[in-house]
């Protein structure tokens, strides 16, 4: 990962290119924001996505057992089941798209029988209750850190140029809102919601707990690490690392929804160029994400009112990323193609 965007030649010939196809300036509008992002992080005006992989971390947290989710924990075991089997909503999308799907066991509290498609990169059988105790112990979060990194180096290292970023894990909606609130300086009224579909006195109730938890850690948010290992789980730590090892070989991010973006925020407080490698792929349902977007300066590509994580944004919006880098490799230019340009008085 360079230290910097590099931002006078090969921005100017990307613009250029861009601004100079067979159109009005301006009027593709996203596709034109989100070639010049591709082009800038392969440092090439003939930008290629090879390979896309989507990597579905599943992890169970401790604070599941406080109340704050209407599902059983038995759930994420169950999920990541249906993903090996092919049956959830992120196998259809990457199926259809042909994007690569990765299942990482980052710490479910079940044990898996081996699958070809399941990794095993447990850290314990889920986190621990961060209502009265920090989540995971400082070498616990290192090691998913660790083990994430080299998840996506070996992703890169195969031919992905492309990584997007799911997850699997009943009450990360806690985890993600908790370290959202810490990071930001935000209410946690603000960064907590519904999750998988609380009603208004669960959400009251939910809010109420993680305030609890926050008073009782009372951590400050100058120590991403620590608020990580305090409030994560083992999923959202192996995503941080995954995210630094991508782009630290160059690799474009997608970044699913609100657990993803919660996990792109603490990446982003250790390595802010980080964000120079991200797409956001679209703005979820769940209350804190509109928020946590306008925090890290993000507009998603899409708007669809999807909420279900897994990676699902980022297969749905994949298809944008192939029109923006295709528009700037195959369409003519006015020069190209005998075009007058437009004549301005």
């Amino acid at each position: 990962m360079t230290s910097s965007q590099p931002e006078s030649k090969i921005r100017n010939q990307l613009q250029h290119a861009i601004d100079t196809k067979t159109k009005p300036l301006g009027a593709l509008g996203k596709l034109e924001n989100l070639a010049l992002r591709i082009g800038l992080v392969q440092q090439t005006l003939k930008p290629k996505l090879n390979r896309p992989v989507i990597l579905v971390f599943a992890g169970d947290h401790g604070i599941a057992e406080s109340g704050v989710s209407p599902f059983p924990q038995a759930v994420t075991y169950q999920m990541v089941l249906n993903f090996l089997a092919g049956g959830a909503a992120i196998n259809v999308f990457a199926r259809q798209h042909s994007i690569q799907l990765r299942v990482v066991d980052a710490g479910v509290a079940a044990d898996f029988p081996p699958h070809p498609d399941l990794i095993n990169a447990k850290i314990a059988h889920g986190t621990a209750n961060f209502l009265t105790h920090p989540a995971m112990t400082a070498a616990q979060c290192e090691a998913a850190i660790a083990k994430g990194k080299a998840l996506a180096r070996a992703e890169i290292e195969a031919g992905s140029n492309v990584l997007g970023f799911g997850e699997m894990g009943i009450a990360n909606t806690s985890s993600a809102a908790t370290l959202m609130s810490v990071l930001c300086g935000l209410p946690i009224s603000q960064c907590a919601g519904r999750g998988t579909g609380l009603d208004d006195a669960g959400l009251m109730n939910k809010i109420n707990i993680l305030q609890r938890a926050l008073n009782h850690h009372n951590l400050p948010a100058d120590d991403p690490l620590r608020v990580l290992a305090t409030f994560g789980g083992f999923e959202v730590a192996m995503m941080v690392g995954a995210m630094l090892g991508a782009a630290e070989k160059g690799a474009v991010l997608l970044i699913d929804g609100f657990i993803a973006t919660a996990a792109l925020l603490v990446t982003s407080k250790l390595q802010p160029t980080v964000l120079d490698y991200c797409v956001f792929t679209h703005r979820s349902g769940e209350a804190g994400h509109t928020r946590l977007l306008t925090v890290l300066g993000a507009e998603p590509l899409l708007d669809l009112g999807m909420r279900l994580g897994e990676g699902t944004g980022c297969a749905v919006a994949y298809p944008l990323l192939q029109s923006a880098v295709n528009f700037l490799i195959e369409m003519a230019s006015f020069e190209s193609a005998g075009v007058s340009e437009r004549q301005d008085a």
